[in-house]
């Protein structure tokens, strides 16, 4: 079965740190395209940064850049959106994207709370 599992959320205090992780079951992660998005209550899913490569330094969102980064781990079969300086405004549920040429998958996403 083909799937991704995410993992890492949490609650964290304005300031704090968190890695997310995005295990691949059934498919090599390295042969897609890699994203992260997140969705707010009320809010619609945002695009917050993408990777291709594990040496690809990745695109992100204004909202995220120089904050979050994501990174590849080819031999763990996983990719890593590493969040740093988290702010209460980027909590929402946070999901990662395998896309591929034939079809995308997501992830089933983690809640990450931060509080003021």
């Amino acid at each position: 079965q083909v799937q991704l599992v995410e993992s890492g959320g949490g609650a964290v205090q304005a300031g704090g740190s968190l890695k997310l992780s995005c295990a691949g079951a059934g498919l090599r992660l390295a042969d897609y395209r890699m994203g992260w998005y997140r969705q707010a209550p009320g809010k619609e899913r945002e695009w917050i940064g993408g990777i291709r490569y594990s040496s690809d330094s990745g695109l992100y969102s204004d909202s995220v850049k120089g904050r979050f980064t994501i990174f590849m781990d080819n031999a763990k079969n996983t990719v890593y959106l590493q969040m740093t300086n988290l702010k209460p405004e980027d909590t929402a549920i946070y999901y990662c994207t395998a896309a591929g040429s034939e079809r995308d998958y997501w992830g089933q996403g983690t809640q990450v709370t931060v509080s003021s």
